[in-house]
């Protein structure tokens, strides 16, 4: 009986030493687990901070896109704050005929007809910016 009792001791002692043994390399398991969430927490953050970065370009993209439309639809506009005629192309016009509203090229040809060329241009250029004539 003592030799089954001192087997028995022994195989207890042995049990003990493998769940020991089997609890640290579990411990040691674990601490490498939570080394390697920490490590794909900070790869997963890297990926979606590039992908922010990647939608803040395109966007800015964009933007610059938008900016140079502006800027040249902008640069096609001839002074779009004169709408309107010089009182003397006025008061030429008006002697021929001519009023206010959309002018017939033909009818502005016909009354340019006594002036100089620079002259018909200079009224011409002012009628074009007043929107008088397409």
């Amino acid at each position: 009986m003592e030799t089954n009792e001192t087997e028995m001791a022994q195989r207890l002692d042995a049990a003990t030493s493998l769940l020991e043994r089997t609890l640290t390399w579990l411990e040691e398991r674990g601490a490498a687990a939570s080394t390697l969430t920490g490590d794909v927490e900070r790869i997963s953050a890297t990926i979606e901070q590039s992908r922010r970065e990647i939608e803040l370009t395109e966007k800015l993209i964009e933007a610059e896109r938008e900016l140079t439309e502006l800027r040249a639809s902008a640069a096609t506009i001839v002074n779009p704050l004169r709408r309107t005629v010089p009182a003397s192309t006025s008061e030429m016009l008006a002697k021929h005929g001519i009023g206010d509203g959309p002018v017939d090229v033909r009818a502005l040809d016909a009354a340019l007809a006594g002036l100089s060329l620079e002259q018909r241009i200079a009224v011409k250029t002012q009628l074009l910016r007043a929107g008088a004539i397409a």
